[in-house]
């Protein structure tokens, strides 16, 4: 039986652990901050009290199946989590903290559930995901000779081609290339990746520069 302290304590912990992962994601400037997380899992603790306490009222009245309602949250969590992806160019961005909430979305049914060990754990290795990982990963990434190299150019993607062509025939590893226009006819191409032979930045501009359609370049690492 599910008691008025047992829904204060979940509805207390989902705030808890929703607002920690949330911190991170608000320190971080994402779309999804402090406020949307805490509400996703407060949400999905409420959606598994109500399932619990609908079974025991109606058992051996109606046959309900106790999980319903929290496989509902867990395919549903996916239009939030749509929102805060956002598409740039070439580029997508968002999608950690899309991650992020579906799984305090799922770490709100394990409290609403009475499962606090199992939630605890889960926001424990969520922010070692979040943080500890994120760290790991710049950590490695700065190693690698990150280069990027804006330019404007022509509306003309066979220009692209060409000029990734020439890159990459240079040892430069092409990882994210975005788009934006300037005006009709002009657009500012943003190419970031990894300079594995150190080709000079010389070297680099001066393959850009003969590319017919190029208006201007910056390369700097």
């Amino acid at each position: 039986m599910v008691t008025y302290f047992d829904m204060l304590l979940r509805m207390g912990l989902a705030c808890l652990l929703g607002g920690i992962i949330g911190l991170d994601r608000e320190r971080n400037r994402h779309a999804a901050g402090l406020r949307t997380h805490i509400l996703v899992c407060i949400g999905a603790t409420l959606v598994m009290l109500c399932n619990l306490l609908l079974f025991e009222r109606f058992r051996g009245v109606v046959n309900m199946d106790p999980v319903r309602l929290g496989a509902q949250v867990i395919s549903g969590i996916g239009f939030l989590g749509a929102g805060t992806i956002i598409k740039e160019g070439a580029s997508i961005k968002g999608l950690t903290t899309a991650a992020s909430l579906w799984a305090v979305a799922c770490i709100g049914i394990a409290i609403g559930s009475g499962l606090y060990m199992a939630a605890t754990l889960a926001t424990s290795f969520v922010l070692i995901t979040l943080i500890i990982f994120s760290r790991i990963e710049h950590l490695f990434y700065s190693r690698t000779d990150k280069i990027t190299i804006r330019l404007k150019a022509q509306n003309e993607f066979k220009l692209v081609d060409d000029l990734v062509f020439k890159l990459k025939a240079m040892g430069i590893e092409i990882n994210r290339v975005t788009f934006e226009n300037l005006s009709e006819d002009e657009q500012l191409i943003s190419i970031v990746g990894k300079n594995h032979r150190n080709a000079s930045l010389n070297q680099i501009a001066e393959a850009a520069k003969n590319i017919t359609g190029i208006n201007g370049i910056e390369v700097c690492d």
